[in-house]
C-alpha cells in the first residue's frame, strides 16, 4: 500500500507543479483507486503487482467506504451551513433598520428608570437603541448578559453559538427552558429576548465561530461580549476583535470565582494576549463541565458584563478598560487589578 500512497503523492505533487485544478487532481486519484482495485480483483493471489499494491481488495474497499462516508458527511455539513446562511440572510433582509427616531410612548415607559438616571438620560438610552452588540456564547455567561442587554433596549443584539440546549445547562443558563431541550441555543435565546422586549433586533448565528467568519462578523458590531469557556476560542475572539478594532468585554467563571474586563487596544487598554500570552498548561484551566460551577455565579458575572456594556455604550461612570474585576463568590469578596499593555504583544503590538 505504501507504493500506491507514494504514487498518489507523486500524482498530486506533479499536478500542483503544473497548477492543475484540484478537481482534476482528485479525478486522477480516483482513476488510480479504480486501477488498484481492478488489479486486486483481476490478478491471482501472490501475483507481484497485487502484492505491491496491497495484496487484498478488502483493504481498498474499506478505504473507499471510509472516503465515501467522509464525503457524504462533508456534503451534509455544507447543506446545513448553506441552510443556516440562507436563514440568516433572510432574517437580515427582513430585519428592520435600527430605528433612530424619537422613542414611542411604550419605549419611554419601558426605559423610564434608565432615562431618569442622570448618568444615562435620554442621550444614553438613544445610544443604547442605536448600538449593535455581539455576544459570543449563549451559555452560562451569555444567558444573563443577553437578557439584560435586551431589557436595556440595545437596538441590535447578535448571538453566535453552535450548541443546543441540554438538561445539564438549565442549572445556570437561565435564558433557556426545559421544553426547549435540543433546540439550538441561539434560537432559544432569540425567543426569550423577543418575549422580553419586542423592540430589539435579534440576530442569531447558529454556527461555530471560526477564523474565517469572525473578522467580517465582528466588523458589523460596535462591541463584542465574550462568554466562552475555551482558551482557543477566547484567543480567536481576541485576534478578530483586534483586527476589527472592536472592544471586547470578556467574562470568565470557574467553580466559585469569576472575572470581568474590557480588552481594547484601540482605546489604550491591553488585549487578552497581553494579559494571557500563552495557553494555560493542561489541567490549569478546566471548563465548568470539568470543575463544576455554582449556578448563580454565571448570573452575577454575566449581569456584570451586561452592566459594563451599558456603561460603555452610554458613556456612564468608570468602566473596566484596562482593569479586571475579580469576584470570589465563596467568600463574598471582590477586588480590581490594573492591566497593562505589552509593547511586544504579537496580537496588538502594532495597534
Amino acid at each position: 500500500m505504501l507504493f500506491v500512497f507514494g504514487l498518489a503523492a507523486l500524482i498530486w505533487g506533479i499536478g500542483a507543479l503544473m497548477r492543475a485544478p484540484v478537481q482534476a487532481r482528485l479525478y486522477m486519484l480516483g482513476l488510480l483507486y479504480v486501477a488498484v482495485l481492478a488489479v486486486q480483483v483481476a490478478l491471482p493471489e501472490g501475483h507481484p503487482l497485487r502484492e505491491t499494491t496491497g495484496g487484498s481488495p478488502a483493504l481498498w474497499l474499506l478505504l473507499g467506504a471510509a472516503l465515501v462516508m467522509a464525503l457524504v458527511y462533508r456534503a451534509g455539513l455544507r447543506r446545513l451551513r448553506a441552510r443556516a446562511e440562507a436563514r440568516e440572510a433572510a432574517q437580515a433582509a427582513a430585519a428592520p433598520v435600527l430605528p433612530r427616531g424619537p422613542f414611542s410612548d411604550e419605549e419611554l415607559e419601558r426605559y423610564a428608570r434608565h432615562i431618569t438616571l442622570p448618568e444615562i438620560g435620554g442621550g444614553g438610552q438613544r445610544a443604547l437603541k442605536e448600538a449593535k452588540v455581539l455576544v459570543v456564547g449563549a451559555g452560562g455567561l451569555g444567558s444573563p448578559a443577553l437578557l439584560y442587554l435586551a431589557a436595556a433596549g440595545v437596538g441590535r443584539i447578535g448571538v453566535i453559538d453552535a450548541d443546543t440546549v441540554s438538561l445539564s445547562n438549565l442549572q445556570r443558563q437561565v435564558i433557556h427552558t426545559d421544553d426547549r431541550q435540543g433546540m439550538p441555543k441561539v434560537f432559544s435565546a432569540e425567543m426569550a429576548m423577543k418575549a422580553l422586549n419586542p423592540h430589539v433586533d435579534v440576530r442569531p448565528y447558529n454556527r461555530m465561530l471560526t477564523d474565517e467568519i469572525a473578522p467580517a462578523l465582528f466588523a458589523d458590531y460596535d462591541l463584542i461580549l465574550d462568554g466562552t469557556d475555551a482558551f482557543a476560542t477566547r484567543a480567536l475572539v481576541n485576534r478578530a476583535a483586534v483586527s476589527a478594532g472592536r472592544p471586547v468585554l470578556a467574562g470568565a467563571i470557574s467553580a466559585w470565582e469569576g472575572q470581568v474586563t474590557l480588552y481594547d487596544p484601540a482605546g489604550g487598554a491591553p488585549c487578552m494576549a497581553c494579559v494571557f500570552p500563552q495557553a494555560p498548561a493542561p489541567g490549569m484551566a478546566a471548563t465548568c463541565a470539568e470543575t463544576g460551577v455554582i449556578g448563580a455565579l454565571p448570573g452575577v458575572v454575566g449581569s456584570m458584563m451586561a452592566l459594563e456594556a451599558v456603561k460603555e455604550i452610554a458613556g456612564a461612570g468608570q468602566g473596566l478598560r484596562g482593569r479586571m474585576l475579580i469576584h470570589d463568590a465563596l467568600h463574598g469578596e471582590s477586588r480590581v487589578i490594573v492591566l497593562k499593555r505589552r509593547a511586544d504583544c504579537p496580537v496588538c503590538g502594532g495597534v
